[in-house]
């Protein structure tokens, strides 16, 4: 598949576009959504870019989820990427436009993304801060506390029941692909 765009010429976007803690974000996305298309035998490049780009914007926008995916989409266009991965950024932030997630692809991207800020969140109470140190079973217990990490929508992240993981499947695989990356999100 022609994907219109290569992981470095992303890198360069992202460098452009975002400051290095959004980068680690789009890392971790990446890397959660390589490992949910090995998973589920999908087209890893594919899914790992749409990781990787899904909140070019977000400084363009400055957190404004009317807007948020707007300018991503206007940039992707224009540097000819493919509209599957345009179509899913956009698709992962409903607040900016009436469309409602229907696709696997899409439900993917929008519970993996939000996952990596709970992930994230449970490394940063161990005294190391260290994704090494986060075991599944502790992710799987932050996610029923509503209070921590408040950000991370578990409504969004239990989306991924309609892709035929369960929670505590998820959350395991999600912080084994972070795990991997470890040493490029400083964790």
């Amino acid at each position: 598949m022609d994907y219109g765009i290569t992981r470095e010429r992303s890198l360069e976007l992202l460098n452009q576009y975002l400051p290095p803690n959004l980068i680690k974000h789009c890392l971790a996305s990446e890397a959660v959504m390589r490992a949910l298309a090995r998973h589920f035998s999908e087209d890893e490049e594919l899914w790992g870019l749409t990781g990787l780009l899904h909140d070019l914007d977000v400084e363009l926008t400055l957190d404004d989820l009317s807007r948020h995916t707007h300018e991503t989409v206007r940039i992707l266009r224009q540097e000819g990427v493919a509209e599957d991965i345009i179509e899913a950024i956009r698709m992962h932030n409903e607040h900016a436009h009436d469309d409602k997630r229907s696709e696997p692809f899409h439900h993917a991207l929008a519970a993996g993304e939000t996952i990596t800020g709970l992930i994230i969140a449970s490394a940063l109470v161990y005294p190391d801060k260290k994704l090494g140190s986060v075991k599944p079973k502790s992710v799987r217990k932050r996610y029923k506390e509503k209070q921590f990490a408040a950000g991370a929508n578990r409504e969004i992240i239990a989306e991924c029941e309609l892709i035929g993981l369960t929670i505590p499947d998820f959350c395991d695989l999600c912080l084994k692909a972070m795990q991997g990356i470890s040493d490029e999100l400083g964790l």
